[in-house]
């Protein structure tokens, strides 16, 4: 049973709401059991993936290749040019194909192109190889946030946002820990470097989990997967949604795009996303990886190690914002938080000129900047409740527009010969987490305002406001006094 409002602390943490029925809270734990694991697989596998070619850098890789410059930020950036390019079509394609085909196959893609990756002679061709597993990563993020909004409710989404976003710390700790593995043991069998059997052994990985999707994803309310999910499980889905305020159908047309354009808030979350991927870059730039090669007292295998540590690190810091998110906070001041966290240690890197002691810390607090993400396309997903067709064009806008910016920034500021110092580059990131916090209680402020439309939460996405929407469709369903703390 759980505790009443009134009486229930912030810290009394729930999953369900008072308001949830049984038979909900059944569904709900159904979805969760379908969607949640499945999704934290695929990111971990994918940031396994993602994050493996700093370690392979620093474990042979850039030896074995004969690079010499800024090889390594060329290669982040044809992997992003590849995810912007992917993602494109996206924006039409989420209302009409059924999700639970669309990721599997894009997936077992993305697996296939990581395997080759083992094999490459060249600069030309690991490029390629990258540009090409960037585009069939390109749609899973907001993908996957797309399915969230479409079976969830605003006050739910962060908490499971949280979940699925430990993958990405996780996978980027396993890829340290992987290819540390590989370069003490692997080295040499076969004839083949270390660094080359983690792309192996991702593959491995990837493409059985990527089938598996076939299998688990839910797909949407109005292109489900009747594997696993009733008639009766989908109608029950789209009537707590609708009770709620959200609608569960219509696809993207023309006028879509025109409402796009049209709205302030759209433009202000694509400008939130803009500073957030360009505020969160310290950890993609290998600078940590770097700074330990340069200490020169650690072996290959030994700073693959160390590398695990911040990502670690992360885990608890993207739980931890996003509960406190959905339970206390909302999104502004859950950004808020972990962005402060991020500024401190650029502040520090900035400086650069201090006691190692204090740049270690830095580094720890790195993936601080990335805890925030569900929240973000939590936010975007519930403030768009009202249409999925408007949902899928924002969440895949925002995420091209904002991704492709880091296409040519880390470029201009984070040059590989710079490294690790990165003069200009911990300035810049440093520079947009203080307009992302900002800009975030702006738009908080503004969603406060306007009028809502219907099915948009205002005010954060309070559960209050939420439960008066549940009440008015169904008053034998009472509402609670009190917030969701």
């Amino acid at each position: 049973m759980s505790i009443p409002s009134k009486d229930r602390k912030w810290y009394q943490i729930r999953w369900f709401q008072d308001y949830d029925t049984p038979e909900e809270r059944k569904l709900i734990a159904k979805l969760d059991f379908l969607i949640v694991p499945y999704v934290f697989l695929a990111y971990w596998v994918k940031y396994i993936d993602q994050a493996n070619i700093n370690n392979a850098y620093v474990a042979g890789l850039k030896e074995d290749l004969g690079f010499q410059g800024n090889e390594l930020v060329r290669l982040q950036t044809m992997y992003v040019v590849g995810t912007v390019v992917g993602q494109l079509p996206f924006m039409y394609l989420f209302t009409r194909i059924p999700m639970f085909y669309l990721i599997p196959f894009l997936d077992v893609a993305w697996g296939i192109f990581t395997l080759l990756q083992y094999r490459v002679h060249s600069f030309a061709e690991l490029a390629a190889y990258r540009f090409l597993v960037g585009l069939f990563e390109a749609a899973f993020f907001p993908a996957i946030h797309y399915i969230f909004g479409s079976w969830y409710r605003g006050d739910e989404i962060g908490r499971r946002g949280g979940f699925f976003y430990v993958g990405l710390t996780l996978g980027t700790l396993t890829a340290a820990l992987i290819q540390s593995g590989a370069t003490s043991r692997l080295d040499g069998v076969h004839g083949l470097a270390g660094w080359r059997w983690m792309y192996i052994i991702c593959a491995i990985i990837t493409i059985p989990i990527g089938l598996l999707g076939l299998c688990v994803l839910p797909g949407t309310p109005e292109k489900p997967n009747k594997l696993v999910l009733t008639d009766h499980d989908v109608e029950l889905a789209k009537h707590r949604l609708q009770r709620a305020g959200h609608s569960v159908k219509g696809d993207v047309t023309i006028q879509t795009f025109v409402k796009i354009a049209k709205s302030p808030l759209v433009w202000a979350f694509l400008l939130l996303d803009v500073f957030f991927w360009n505020g969160s870059l310290n950890t993609s730039s290998g600078g940590y990886l770097l700074w330990l090669k340069s200490l020169n007292r650690y072996s290959k295998s030994r700073i693959n190690e160390l590398g695990a540590i911040p990502p670690g690190l992360g885990i608890f810091y993207t739980l931890a914002v996003c509960f406190a998110s959905d339970l206390f906070l909302g999104p502004a001041w859950a950004i808020t938080v972990s962005h402060i966290w991020n500024i401190i240690g650029v502040i520090i890197l900035t400086i650069w000129d201090l006691p190692e002691p204090a740049i270690w810390f830095a580094f720890m607090t790195t993936y601080s900047a990335v805890a925030m993400s569900s929240v973000l396309y939590g936010w975007i997903n519930s403030q768009l409740s009202y249409s999925p067709a408007e949902r899928a064009v924002a969440l895949v806008l925002a995420n091209t527009l904002a991704q492709s910016t880091t296409a040519w920034t880390p470029l201009l500021v984070f040059k590989t010969v710079e490294g690790p110092r990165f003069p200009k580059g911990w300035a810049f990131v440093l520079s947009n987490a203080v307009c992302l916090i900002i800009l975030a209680h702006v738009i908080k402020a503004y969603i406060k305002k306007k009028p809502s439309k219907q099915g948009a939460v205002s005010d954060d996405e309070s559960v209050g406001s939420i439960q008066e929407t549940v009440h008015a469709h169904n008053p034998k369903i009472l509402p609670v006094t009190e917030g969701p703390a």
